[in-house]
């Protein structure tokens, strides 16, 4: 027999009326909206519903809007499914991913996602970072053209390796600009994609952020996890309280070792993946990097009912 993991996507994947008609069948879904909304103190529920977009894209509004979509699917899904062998997310899914092996309590990850949300967005000032998605590079290949800039005074690193041939950069404005034309100019990728995001996320330049983050964390109830969790920062599981709050602190400014991680995961037996969350991102990166797994996408009743169906 196989094993079952469940991944948790992050920032991008959310969009208005994400979590809606769930929470308007299932208690369980409400009750999580509704405690959201309480920790918060403000209506999270009706930004999620409702919009505007344009609030909603804000990072210290989507950072818990799509840990709580996350949580309402799950909560909903895991009471018929069966119990996962190892849980990941995706930069901010990692937080979902904690909540789901019971390492955190949901009340205190939405309100942890909110700070780490508005610390990403005043640790550079508006403009001076940037991001882009390099599309078809070789990932040694791209790291050299990086530490090369990054020498030259303008940072530039790795940020998200997600699958085969689709790296994230992020850094200073001029930083990925730079990278960007040598790139092009090298015909290292087939493409180069700026990002339209508000800061740069997953490098050095979020090091404020970090240690603000971490002062949070210190008056934060950490659990030695029940389900093992596959950490962006290491790409192996982790399930000591002290080993989760370090990954959580050195998360916001080191890259996110996606496909890394899941091919940890086909390593150690896993050969189904749920992905449970808005959009379906990771359902997408899952089988770009293997072909040989079968990966289950949980965004809405209908597809969270199909994918019950599969593997029960």
């Amino acid at each position: 027999m196989g094993k079952i993991a469940f991944v948790f996507p992050g920032q991008g994947s959310q969009h208005v009326g994400m979590g809606k008609s769930l929470a308007e069948k299932y208690q369980a879904a409400r009750d999580i909206f509704a405690l959201a909304d309480e920790c918060l103190g403000y209506s999270l529920s009706k930004l999620c519903f409702e919009g505007p977009e344009d609030e909603l894209r804000l990072t210290y509004h989507t950072q818990p809007a799509i840990l709580t979509t996350c949580m309402a699917l799950y909560e909903v899904f895991k009471a018929d499914a069966p119990r996962p062998d190892y849980v990941a997310g995706h930069s901010l899914g990692e937080y979902s991913a904690l909540v789901a092996g019971e390492a955190l309590a949901f009340a205190d990850a939405v309100t942890i996602v909110r700070k780490r949300g508005q610390f990403m967005d005043e640790a550079v000032p508006a403009g001076q970072g940037a991001m882009a998605a390099v599309i078809g590079a070789k990932r040694d290949e791209l790291q050299s053209v990086c530490e090369e800039i990054s020498l030259e005074g303008d940072t530039v690193q790795l940020a998200n390796l997600n699958s085969p041939g689709q790296v994230v950069i992020s850094g200073t404005k001029e930083g990925v600009e730079k990278a960007s034309q040598v790139i092009k100019a090298q015909k290292k990728a087939r493409r180069v994609i700026p990002l339209d995001v508000s800061g740069p996320f997953h490098s050095d330049l979020m090091k404020p952020a970090a240690s603000r983050l971490a002062h949070v964390l210190e008056n934060v109830k950490i659990n030695n996890a029940r389900i093992p969790v596959v950490t962006n920062v290491e790409a192996r599981p982790v399930m000591l309280a002290e080993e989760i709050e370090q990954a959580l602190i050195e998360q916001v400014f080191s890259p996110v070792l996606w496909e890394d991680s899941v091919r940890w995961m086909i390593d150690a037996g896993v050969d189904i993946f749920v992905e449970i969350g808005p959009g379906q991102v990771l359902t997408g990166l899952i089988k770009k990097i293997s072909r040989d797994v079968a990966v289950y996408s949980v965004y809405d009743e209908d597809s969270l009912r199909q994918t019950l169906e599969e593997i029960t």
